[in-house]
């Protein structure tokens, strides 16, 4: 285990409308306010988006099985913001559910808001963690 300890810096609020990518807007906002490492909350809709529901078995490296909203859904999510060379990095873990029908995912793709996304940004200051390619996942990984 590696770690480091940072305290919390600017708390950002922002609002994706109908339509708006919510990853890309936080990859957005993250190069615009220079937000090198933060953690990040989602609540509110989304109609569409690619995510990752695990690997298919437990080999190296992980074969992601795929699946895509194509309709309107709650959604609740947490995530982080790290940076790779020079591009922030988002990695959002969620719960996305309509009627009865509940996923736990890894948004990867085209987070399309359904009337309103809400979310809620903080900053990390004093960690100077990153993301790095991991040759065995194939995945850039967090590195502390």
């Amino acid at each position: 285990m590696n770690y480091q300890a940072g305290s919390a810096g600017r708390v950002i609020v922002a609002r994706f409308d109908d339509g708006d990518d919510a990853l890309q807007g936080l990859i957005d906002i993250a190069k615009k306010e220079n937000l090198r490492s933060a953690v990040c909350y989602l609540v509110g809709g989304m109609k569409s988006g690619r995510f990752v529901v695990g690997p298919e078995n437990d080999e190296m490296p992980p074969v992601p099985i795929w699946r895509e909203m194509k309709d309107s859904h709650e959604i609740l999510g947490i995530g982080t913001i790290f940076w790779h060379n020079d591009e922030p990095k988002i990695h959002i873990h969620g719960s996305y559910g309509k009627k009865d029908e509940v996923r736990t995912v890894c948004l990867r793709e085209g987070a399309k808001a359904f009337i309103v996304l809400e979310a809620i940004i903080i900053e990390i200051v004093g960690v100077t963690a990153t993301r790095e390619f991991d040759p065995v996942t194939k995945i850039n990984l967090l590195k502390v």
